[in-house]
C-alpha cells in the first residue's frame, strides 16, 4: 500500500473537469479514426490499389460488439502511450490544466500507467467517476489533480519549511 498524501485529495480535479477531459480525448480520438479513413481514401483514390477501402469495409461486417472491443483496445493503447509519454497529460489533461499522478505524490512508472489503462476496460469504469475516484484511479493508486493548485500549494509550503535557513550567496 501506498503512502497517501492529503494534498492530493485537496486538489484532485473536480468532475467536470474529469468529464471535460473524457469528451476532449474521445473526440480527439474520434477524429484520428476519421483522419486515418479520409487519408486512406485519398491513398486508394491516387494509386488506385483501394486497400484501405477494402480493410474499412471488412471492419464495418464485424458486428457491433466487435466494433466495440476493437475500439476499446486501441482507444487503451491511445490514451495510455499518450499519458506515459507526456508524463499523465493528454490533450484533454493539458485544456483543464489537470494531470494524473499517484497518491503518494510521485510520478507513475510504465506499469502504473498500463495499470490504470487496463482498468478502463472494465465495463461501467467511464460511470465510476462519478463517485468519489474513478475505478481506474481507486485501483492503480492514481489520481487526477489540478496542477495548478497542487503546485502553488507545494511551493507555499516549501517555502515555509524555509523560513529561518539561513541562505548562501
Amino acid at each position: 500500500m501506498r503512502k497517501y498524501l492529503q494534498i492530493i485529495d485537496r486538489h484532485r480535479a473536480t468532475k467536470g473537469m474529469r468529464f471535460a477531459n473524457i469528451l476532449v480525448d474521445r473526440i480527439a480520438f474520434n477524429f484520428i479514426f476519421f483522419a486515418l479513413g479520409l487519408l486512406g481514401g485519398i491513398l486508394d483514390g491516387m494509386f488506385g490499389m483501394y486497400y484501405f477501402t477494402k480493410f474499412f469495409d471488412n471492419l464495418a461486417e464485424l458486428g457491433r460488439v466487435a466494433d466495440i472491443i476493437i475500439t476499446s483496445i486501441i482507444f487503451f493503447f491511445y490514451i495510455f502511450l499518450i499519458e506515459y509519454f507526456t508524463k499523465g497529460r493528454s490533450l484533454g489533461k493539458y485544456i483543464t490544466g489537470t494531470k494524473v499522478i499517484m497518491t503518494d505524490g510521485k510520478e507513475p512508472t510504465f506499469s502504473d500507467y498500463f495499470m490504470r489503462n487496463i482498468i478502463r476496460l472494465v465495463p461501467f469504469d467511464a460511470l465510476s467517476f462519478f463517485g468519489e475516484n474513478g475505478w481506474h484511479d481507486s485501483w492503480s493508486d492514481t489520481r487526477v489533480i489540478n496542477i495548478k493548485n497542487y503546485q502553488s500549494e507545494r511551493q507555499t509550503k516549501k517555502e515555509i519549511d524555509n523560513i529561518g535557513l539561513k541562505e548562501i550567496a
